[in-house]
């Protein structure tokens, strides 16, 4: 199934969520077993029964930044990765209109507290640009920034904290993880007391999460490069779960992208550590080298994401979930309810 179209289905608009839940577990779960195909209906709180002692949720401890910038002449620039360590600082950005970017430009922002010159355009319409400014660059950005929230989120101005997981760490995405949206420092407590590990891995979400899929032919979509990290002792962790016979259970795609991008060829099943860039792009056909159990949102029609899950539990179960989600009436997107695929 490489034709985008096989990944599409109708979904009426009022089950997009538009808004923050009031209580982070108090979203909706579907259980989708990937044997069977058979579905369960829960509330989130409840996934500890769906959990085994012995098993390990490996989550992104990544933290959105306040990455989208308005220009004093009102373009809009989206951060998308720092370039190197230098001062002052050079990223690449996605602008727009482009036109009001074109190389030598100058943007400034804040009345000149900021200033953004492009010097040079390279794929996909990226730019790169040289930071300037007086201040501290992050305090800056906390300041006049904001969070770059999907373009179906009417409300644009969402609390910073309410956009980040509670184990978010390490600034660098643009987007949120947001399977990881859920949960709890209390729930995440009451798991690890129950007998299930946590291993923390970082990909730090870039612009591709906003890029839809343009070729009919999936097979020629090109993923862009996010950074992901697995620390030796976080390797470790998901070794010894896997050779105890415990599950591994990514909570998010990134999550997925992260430990898949890091399986240790010499050993089935394993992880390495070790840290870089990553453009994996997972759909049916893929062979899962480590995960064994996915929870993850209700995703974009004709999405990489939709690809991706659809490769863990098939194309005819995620579709047949995803309509049983709409009568069902879950909600979608990145406010939305859950689906844990094990």
């Amino acid at each position: 199934m490489t034709n985008k179209k096989d990944y599409y289905y109708d979904l009426p608009k009022h089950l997009i969520a538009q808004q923050p839940i009031a209580q982070r577990d108090g979203s909706r779960l579907m259980h989708l077993c990937r044997k069977t195909g058979e579905v369960q209906h829960k509330m989130f709180r409840e996934i500890k029964s769906l959990l085994n002692p012995g098993d390990c949720l490996v989550i992104n401890d990544s933290r959105v930044i306040p990455a989208r910038l308005i220009s004093d002449n009102g373009v809009e620039m989206l951060l998308h990765e720092r370039i190197g360590t230098e001062s002052p600082s050079k990223w690449t950005v996605l602008v727009k209109p482009g036109k009001k970017a074109r190389e030598g430009d100058v943007l400034t922002f804040a009345g000149g507290r900021l200033k953004a010159t492009v010097q040079e355009i390279i794929e996909d319409g990226l730019r790169i640009v040289c930071m300037e400014h007086d201040d501290d660059f992050e305090q800056i950005l906390m300041e006049i920034g904001e969070m770059p929230l999907p373009h179906y989120i009417e409300e644009k101005q969402v609390d910073t904290a309410r956009y980040n997981t509670v184990y978010a760490k390490h600034d660098g995405s643009v987007a949120a993880p947001t399977a990881g949206l859920h949960f709890t420092t209390e729930l995440l407590e009451e798991i690890q007391a129950y007998g299930v590990k946590l291993a923390t891995v970082t990909l730090h979400v870039g612009i591709g999460t906003f890029r839809p899929v343009k070729e009919d032919d999936i097979t020629k979509h090109h993923m862009h490069s996010e950074y992901c990290r697995i620390e030796p002792e976080v390797a470790k962790i998901i070794n010894d779960t896997k050779a105890n016979g415990g599950r591994v259970i990514a909570i998010g795609t990134t999550s997925c992208r992260t430990i898949e991008s890091r399986a240790d060829e010499n050993a089935p099943g394993m992880v390495k550590s070790g840290a870089g860039k990553t453009d994996i792009f997972i759909y049916p056909g893929y062979e899962f080298r480590v995960m064994d159990g996915l929870l993850t949102n209700f995703h974009l029609p004709e999405s990489t994401l939709v690809m991706l899950v659809s490769a863990f539990a098939s194309r005819k179960a995620i579709l047949a979930a995803y309509e049983e989600a709409v009568r069902q009436e879950y909600r979608f997107f990145s406010y939305g309810d859950a689906m844990l695929i094990v």
